[in-house]
């Protein structure tokens, strides 16, 4: 794909990407009663009545807030509430194009300690934020909050509320990654728990990628950070490192790579080169995910590692095997709301990464082909993880989602999935990609 120009960029975001539409337009003046006054106090009477009642007369059960502060703006930093509005309109675009879920970019001004415009977030006023808004939404996206603060503020959520709760830049990323690394596992033929995993980078992505290979049955992780790995001896780490830290010999993330079957960076640019690859495992797997820039070039991989059989992994669209979130966080929502489930859990996470994985295993459309000339949709190192625009995700991964929050105990409104999969068929058939 070749360069976008700045000025190409701009025209298109011109007037935003998301907007109004009216499932039910009003025509005449019956239409305007029904929607307002005076018909209105019915829907009004029948939520005060009955508070479940707003999942049967509202939007609720099909609308997420995608939530941001601005402090962690994709690769960009810290920029304010204003500056992530392009990016959350852009997460509402995806809900709505992959998964037919509509959502609603909530930028949060003024949640910073001491109220300052800029500096950390203040992890209360996001959560009250979200609190006060809540009642309009089916579940909360949080988006490009720094960490250490976004732990507090989701898991205090998700313990406040009965809807979902989900930070994609935690637990989007995981998903797919853990899809990619059981693909990865099955060409090496091995059992996860005989991985063994080394980690640059251990903010948010990186502790809850952490998380999600060790619920799947990953048992070998090591992970690093600026100040080399994460050992039990350091005093300066804390608690979501802490979780995480081993007892181990290797000072530096060049040592703990040594014999590694998977390397998974969430960091910075050009933290390896094709000389430390070589030292892993004799079929490793490289994710290198930083953006734009990865750990390690694929380039450098490949000429390290010539002659020898390597799965590489970024966060690009211009190479193979790409860690795109979008694989994710619309189906998870998806499937979480048409069961009304009250969380995205664990096992939720899992079945969606399970179902990822499966869903590359076979054989990709012709149509999702046609999208992809210079590349080989066969699975093997070089396809081990789906296309955004296989019109299959949305099946596979919002049924498997449902499926496991049903048999998990914490959908509110439990279905017969082979009657859900027809309904999502349907349901894609009808939408526009």
């Amino acid at each position: 794909m070749s360069e976008i120009s700045k000025e190409t960029v701009l025209e298109f975001h011109r007037g935003g990407k998301v907007a109004v539409t009216l499932p039910k337009p009003l025509r005449t003046k019956e239409d305007l009663c029904l929607a307002y006054t005076p018909g209105v106090a019915h829907a009004v009477k029948a939520i005060a009545a009955e508070p479940s009642a707003v999942y049967d007369v509202t939007a609720k059960p099909n609308l997420v807030a995608v939530v941001s502060d601005g402090t962690a703006i994709l690769g960009l930093g810290d920029l304010g509430a204003a500056a992530s509005i392009p990016v959350m309109e852009g997460k509402a675009v995806l809900f709505k194009s992959f998964a037919d879920v509509d959502a609603w970019p909530v930028p949060l001004n003024h949640c910073r300690l001491e109220g300052k415009d800029t500096g950390k977030t203040d992890p209360k006023r996001v959560i009250d934020a979200v609190l006060a808004i809540a009642p309009q939404y089916g579940g909360i996206n949080l988006e490009d909050i720094a960490s250490p603060a976004c732990f507090e503020i989701e898991d205090t959520l998700d313990s406040l509320l009965d809807i979902p709760v989900f930070h994609d830049d935690q637990w989007g990323t995981a998903v797919i990654t853990l899809s990619g690394v059981m693909n990865y596992a099955r060409l090496a033929g091995k059992e996860l728990k005989d991985l063994k995993v080394v980690m640059n980078g251990a903010g948010a992505a990186g502790i809850r990628i952490c998380e999600m290979m060790k619920a799947a049955g990953v048992v070998d992780v090591t992970m690093c950070d600026t100040k080399g790995t994460i050992r039990r001896d350091r005093t300066d780490l804390n608690p979501f490192k802490a979780r995480h830290a081993v007892d181990t010999k290797a000072m530096t993330l060049k040592e703990a790579l040594v014999g590694a079957d998977v390397f998974v960076g969430v960091s910075a640019a050009n933290v390896l080169t094709g000389d430390d690859v070589k030292t892993m495992a004799d079929f490793p797997a490289v994710f290198a995910m930083a953006n734009p820039d990865p750990e390690v070039r694929p380039e450098a991989v490949a000429e390290a590692l010539k002659g020898r059989r390597y799965v590489m992994v970024t966060g690009r669209s211009d190479y193979p095997n790409q860690i795109n979130n979008v694989l994710g966080f619309p189906y998870l929502f998806r499937g979480a709301l048409d069961v009304r489930a009250t969380t995205i859990n664990s096992e939720m996470k899992v079945a969606a990464a399970n179902a990822l994985a499966a869903l590359a295993r076979e054989e990709a459309p012709e149509d999702v082909k046609a999208l992809y000339p210079g590349e080989n949709l066969v699975f093997g190192d070089g396809y081990i993880i789906p296309k955004p625009f296989d019109r299959r995700l949305m099946v596979e991964v919002s049924a498997a989602v449902a499926e496991a929050a049903i048999k998990s105990g914490v959908a509110k409104k439990p279905r017969d999935i082979a009657e859900y999969r027809e309904e999502l068929k349907r349901r894609r058939e009808a939408m526009d990609i």
